[in-house]
């Protein structure tokens, strides 16, 4: 049964609007919201925990499970709800994935951010660490939220596909040694090892903020740092694609040919 909501003072509406600007109400409700048929498409595909889909009127939907909640809305109440200027006639609410990660930890490569604070930074970086076969992406304190609309929409369905885990610095180190997985930082240090040398084995690479990189509290207890081969005349690359280029180190040697 399709429900049809019209007031911006609607108990639906009240709790959509809250989930799309607020963290804290985000993980209270254990739940995020997601705009657009593109992820609504990738949260159908993976499961990813559809509570409510709210369509404008006379956008075709795809086939819903009978326990998702159908709700048909006028545009300009989707334009209040939605993040974006230009809604795409379709926002989603769903169940926010389990945040804790595996003990111990899969063997593999994972990718950590510190001070990554741009969500649409956090997001592609996201959607990269999928396509490279990371097993995971942790987030240290003052990275963007990753649940929050703009993170999702740039990791175009990865937020449903690779586990994110908020942690800490002083966790990181022994749960990746438990799993007998090396920590290691980008960094641009006379003795930091070429991250082509550890393409394909098991490794967490830190990829820290433009502007003050890895920290020295997290350096410190790491088992190395990393540099990605430049010009020399260059100091630095933009979060993401360091990040990109670090993923595609550590995942070239697992592909076929």
């Amino acid at each position: 049964m399709i429900e049809r909501v019209t007031s911006r003072h609607n108990p639906l509406a009240e709790r959509v609007r809250k989930l799309s600007r607020s963290r804290a109400y985000r993980e209270a409700q254990g739940e995020f919201v997601c705009e657009g048929p593109k992820l609504l498409e990738e949260a159908l595909k993976w499961r990813a925990g559809l509570r409510v889909v709210i369509a404008a009127e006379g956008v075709t939907l795809p086939h819903l499970p009978p326990e998702v909640m159908q709700v048909t809305a006028p545009d300009s109440l989707l334009e209040y709800l939605a993040d974006t200027k230009t809604p795409q006639g379709v926002l989603a609410v769903c169940a926010l994935p389990a945040q804790s990660p595996p003990r111990p930890l899969p063997a593999g490569q994972y990718l950590v951010l510190e001070g990554v604070q741009d969500p649409g930074n956090v997001g592609t970086i996201w959607r990269t660490a999928d396509a490279f076969g990371a097993e995971g992406l942790f987030l240290l304190p003052g990275c963007a939220d990753p649940f929050g609309p703009k993170t999702v929409r740039a990791t175009m369905g990865a937020c449903f596909r690779l586990p994110v885990w908020p942690c800490d610095g002083d966790t990181l180190p022994a749960l990746l040694r438990e799993g007998g997985i090396p920590l290691y930082a980008a960094a641009l240090r006379a003795d930091s090892e070429d991250v082509r040398r550890v393409s394909g084995a098991p490794a967490a690479v830190v990829i820290g903020s433009e502007g003050r990189g890895v920290s020295a509290q997290l350096l410190s207890r790491c088992d190395g740092t990393l540099r990605i081969p430049m010009e020399a005349r260059c100091e630095s690359l933009n979060a993401a694609v360091a990040a990109a280029v670090i993923l595609w180190e550590l995942y070239r040697d697992k592909t076929p040919g």
